[in-house]
């Protein structure tokens, strides 16, 4: 903007300077004054405009100029302007995901410290079961003999009930 706003009074103080150079005669030959036969002919009493109304002229130069830095000014405000918008989508997208991810890893510490948890009680229901079996076997092999006597048929087993039936 400041490059464009000088080119644009760069423009200007060229256009005032040829507008006072066509009314300035200060060194233009006049008719009357050729008193001397060796002069060469003057060709008009016009004043100098300078070539400012030429296609190659300064002015138009700056006029280019100050056109290009209009057009590349616009370009940019495009480009900032879509580049802000891409940002704020990203950090739109980023901020919904982050909080996403965030929920994620709360749920999943909370299911971990469930999982620990339960996990310890299932360890301590397995001991106390281990004590029960361990006692259960304790006792059968207590009972074992009692109950087992391999030593005596069939037979023999039947006397001995058929005896304790009648005392």
């Amino acid at each position: 903007k400041e490059a464009q706003a000088a080119v644009a009074q760069a423009v200007g103080v060229l256009k005032e300077f040829y507008a006072k150079a066509g009314e300035a005669t200060a060194f233009v030959q006049t008719g009357s004054s050729r008193a001397h036969s060796g002069q060469p002919e003057i060709f008009g009493d016009e004043p100098y405009t300078g070539m400012g109304g030429e296609s190659g002229g300064v002015v138009a130069m700056l006029e280019v100029i100050e056109s290009d830095f209009a057009r590349l000014e616009a370009e940019t405000v495009g480009a900032e302007e879509a580049a802000k918008k891409e940002y704020d989508d990203f950090m739109a997208d980023s901020k919904v995901d982050k909080a996403t991810k965030q929920k994620t890893v709360e749920h999943k510490t909370s299911k971990k410290q469930n999982k620990a948890s339960e996990k310890t009680a299932l360890e301590g229901d397995l001991q106390g079961t281990h004590k029960e079996l361990d006692a259960a076997m304790a006792y059968f092999e207590k009972l074992k003999p009692d109950c087992l006597d391999a030593g005596a048929s069939y037979a023999e087993r039947k006397a001995q009930r058929e005896q304790e039936v009648k005392d």
